[in-house]
């Protein structure tokens, strides 16, 4: 048995194709931000694509892992540096976790390409089988064990001409795009079909040019001031007591030489440390100060009601509520707040705490019993304008943020701390992700992190300013609104999951009627 064993695992040791595969979604991570070399989805793609053409769904099963293992290893990388530095676990133990992580990642690739292995005789069933397949386990992996929806192929067109019909079909739309395009290609060079190759990359030209002539927004003429404030507060000292007032304060002086002008003010996740009923005082002051600099402030800052016992990470607005009023409408656990929903498993909540806490430092860190704020939440409202909210790891849920858009919704705004990812690209895929969620909702975007990336986002133009990463400053920049609503905005994802559901009737039925037919003509023709 153990020799069985030694031998299976020597043979994929040896295996040049898994090695490829692993090198091919190693070589993924470049696709995405900050590196942007957006055509290696496609060469990726159609690697794995090609290497997993196999009836045998093992041989399938095996380089999909290794495809899917190593699209994780290296682009998810930055986890290790949160739990290198700040999990106080040796570095084995930690290596071995972000191992199980990118093994369990892998899982949803490698069940893809099994599904797809079943039908790899017909080039259009397997082309329809990947498609359908893909988007079902990546939708699983974005809901099962609280979902962890990162580095979808989509992402990687976010600055691409591709990117035009983010506003019709999405960020999962342009994933599956990435998964037929490579199929296609495949299929027609194994065929040496090169004409029908040129006209699928004629049909895709004409269809980034399409919505140049259909997209139903536009800028207003209606534009607002704002300001971004950045801290670049050390991670280690974010949650230390000593350190609450100087951080607060830091906020504070590095806003008062710039209130001129400004419609909004900007701080980011938790930079007000302290509990909201005992920095009453501090809230009270920038209150009135918002209100005498005719301004609003929305900032982050941790809740802890004494009376429920739950604590939230929440996003407050101080200042003026609506244009027109001319006092501050603060008070504690006023109704125009957002409080987090998608929490961050070990840094919000500790599953089977009871268990994990006492082991490592890892699964007891500062601020990590967070209560889950509702689903559907209504928008802040400051200085007149609605501000659709989104905390940290919540902007990579597109059906979360969707859910919380309105008719009126003016901004599309998001807070985070990156300060756990060190000079990573973490933080860039994070901005990147973003950037995705204000296309399709023709929003624009506002994004503020305590060390960066900090910045503001047109999705029409798609400009974007920021400020440097890991320093502290500001960022005063004029913002054209959007009038109009995209077709993802109204429809969401909902016309691509008709047309999945579709496509998998005619998969089935093309497999399952000629079956039918043999069967029917053995037994009594």
């Amino acid at each position: 048995m153990l020799k069985t064993l030694i031998s299976k695992f020597t043979r994929h040791l040896t295996d040049w194709r898994a090695w490829l595969a692993f090198i091919a979604g190693g070589t993924l991570t470049l696709a995405y931000a900050p590196f942007g070399f957006w055509p290696l989805v496609f060469i990726c793609l159609y690697i794995a694509i090609q290497i997993t053409d196999t009836p045998q769904w093992k041989r399938a099963a095996s380089y999909g892992f290794c495809f899917g293992f190593g699209w994780f290893a290296v682009g998810i990388s930055w986890v290790h540096v949160s739990i290198a530095e700040f999990g106080g676990l040796p570095l084995a133990i930690s290596l071995l976790l972000m191992m199980l992580l990118c093994g369990y990642l892998a899982l949803y690739p490698m069940l893809a390409f099994i599904f797809a292995s079943r039908f790899t005789a017909i080039p259009w069933q397997r082309t329809i089988a990947l498609i359908v397949g893909f988007a079902v386990t990546e939708w699983l992996r974005g809901k099962l064990l609280t979902g962890f929806p990162w580095l979808s192929f989509g992402y990687t067109l976010t600055d691409t001409p591709l990117s035009s019909i983010a506003p019709f079909i999405g960020e999962f739309g342009l994933t599956l795009l990435c998964i037929l395009l490579p199929t296609l290609a495949y299929y027609s060079i194994r065929k040496q079909a090169y004409i029908q190759l040129g006209i699928w990359a004629l049909f895709v030209t004409a269809i980034t040019t399409l919505p140049l002539f259909s997209n139903p927004t536009k800028h207003s003429e209606q534009s607002i001031n704002v300001l971004l404030v950045q801290g670049n507060i050390k991670q280690s000292l974010r949650w230390e007591p000593e350190y609450f007032w100087p951080t607060m304060s830091k906020y504070r002086d590095l806003t008062r030489t710039q209130w001129q002008d400004v419609d909004l003010v900007v701080w980011p996740e938790a930079a007000i440390p302290e509990f909201e009923d005992i920095a009453y005082p501090f809230l009270q002051g920038l209150d009135k100060a918002a209100v005498f600099n005719n301004t609003a402030v929305i900032t982050g800052i941790p809740d802890y009601q004494f009376d429920t016992k739950r604590a939230y990470n929440t996003l407050i607005v101080l200042g003026k509520k609506q244009a027109q009023d001319t006092e501050g409408h603060y008070q504690y656990l006023h109704t125009n707040r957002y409080q987090k929903h998608q929490l961050l498993p070990i840094g919000e909540f500790v599953p089977f705490e009871k268990w994990l806490r006492p082991i490592a430092p890892l699964f007891n860190l500062e601020m990590s019993s967070f209560a889950r704020g509702d689903q559907f939440q209504a928008n802040l409202t400051a200085n007149g304008l609605q501000i659709l909210p989104a905390i940290c790891y919540e902007i990579a849920f597109s059906e979360l943020v969707r859910g919380n858009l309105h008719d009126n919704s003016d901004i599309l705004f998001t807070v985070s701390n990156d300060a756990w990812f060190g000079d990573s690209h973490g933080p860039h895929q994070h901005m990147q992700i973003a950037r995705m969620r204000a296309i399709e909702l023709q929003l624009p975007l506002i994004r503020v992190t305590n060390n960066g990336i900090s910045g503001v986002f047109d999705p029409i133009t798609q400009t974007q300013s920021s400020l440097p990463q890991f320093e502290e400053g500001t960022l005063k920049q004029t913002i054209s609104l959007i009038s109009g609503k995209s077709w993802y905005a109204i429809y969401g994802n909902q016309p691509i999951w008709i047309m999945l559901a579709l496509l998998s009737v005619v998969l089935f039925a093309s497999k399952a009627l000629p079956m039918f037919r043999q069967r029917l003509e053995r037994n009594y023709l």
